[in-house]
């Protein structure tokens, strides 16, 4: 496995690699890697011949107040865990490799990024676009695969790279739980024992709507309203946002009567989980 810190001699690899027909699968991630950046590394490596992961914990992505400061890191940790999956090169930049000294070109998005998780981080998309374009244009692969708990950024990067006329084919891959359901994150770390219990509200709410709606109830207003209220009743829980919305245009609908996205994204303490499921109607 080679590990790579600048851009040009990744691109160099890459190119290398394209001129001997081989095709590259892309993991970008921000690092403190878990069984759901795992999973994305297993399909690519699946599916590719030569699997590229990147790990950049990027400054652009964070708004004020967030915690880019003590985002959790580990690079002894995810080195091994890149090897042990089958990583044939990691990608480990700088800041200063990525936007130097004078930096002043970002994407700007419309639409998809005006809901959910946008709304309340309204910077967190345009760095997500402008770091994603970036890396695309540095490693050049194929295929770039993305976890669909974060179901709002793969939306925005399906979006971008047809606008853009990146010829990568985006795979989104299902979301990884724990046992107990919890969506897997690397900012679980910050839970305490008394929160992670909290936490599994957010999947259980998402659960229970399911079932609500396989039952024929279909009123959006309703099923957040009682979503709010279950998750709220957990200790230490605070609820951002719950929507019930169109799953390709993240639109804000009032009844279900198709096949739905329900996100949500809540405070536990002062860690922000987000999760999410397709609401399915029943014929």
């Amino acid at each position: 496995m080679k590990i790579i810190n600048h851009p040009k001699d990744i691109q160099l690899f890459s190119d290398n690699t394209r001129n001997k027909n081989q095709q590259i699968g892309f993991v970008p991630t921000m690092g403190y890697l878990h069984q759901g950046h795992i999973s994305l590394l297993e399909a690519a490596r699946k599916q590719t011949d030569m699997v590229v992961l990147s790990i950049f914990v990027n400054p652009t992505q964070f708004g004020p107040g967030e915690d880019l400061s003590v985002y959790p890191n580990d690079l002894p940790k995810d080195l091994d865990i890149a090897e042990k999956a089958g990583v044939d090169v990691v990608f480990t930049p700088g800041e200063k490799d990525l936007y130097g000294s004078n930096y002043q070109t970002y994407i700007n998005l419309k639409h998809l990024p005006d809901h959910l998780c946008g709304i309340h981080r309204p910077i967190h998309f345009q760095g997500v676009a402008t770091v994603v374009t970036k890396l695309f244009n540095i490693v050049k692969p194929h295929f770039a695969f993305f976890g669909e708990k974060d179901y709002q950024q793969l939306a925005i990067i399906r979006q971008m790279t047809l606008d853009l006329n990146f010829d990568i084919e985006i795979i989104g891959c299902p979301i990884v739980r724990e046992k107990d359901g919890l969506a897997m994150s690397s900012r679980n770390v910050y839970l305490t024992q008394n929160q992670r219990k909290s936490a599994l509200s957010l999947n259980q709410a998402l659960k229970s709507t399911q079932r609500k709606v396989s039952t024929g109830i279909t009123d959006a207003k309703k099923l957040i309203s009682d979503a709010k209220e279950s998750i709220e009743s957990q200790a230490e829980a605070q609820v951002e946002y719950i929507s019930i919305c169109d799953k390709d245009t993240l639109d804000d609908i009032s009844t279900i009567s198709k096949d739905s996205l329900m996100a949500l994204a809540v405070k536990i303490g002062s860690t922000r989980l987000i999760d999410n499921t397709i609401l399915h109607m029943i014929p």
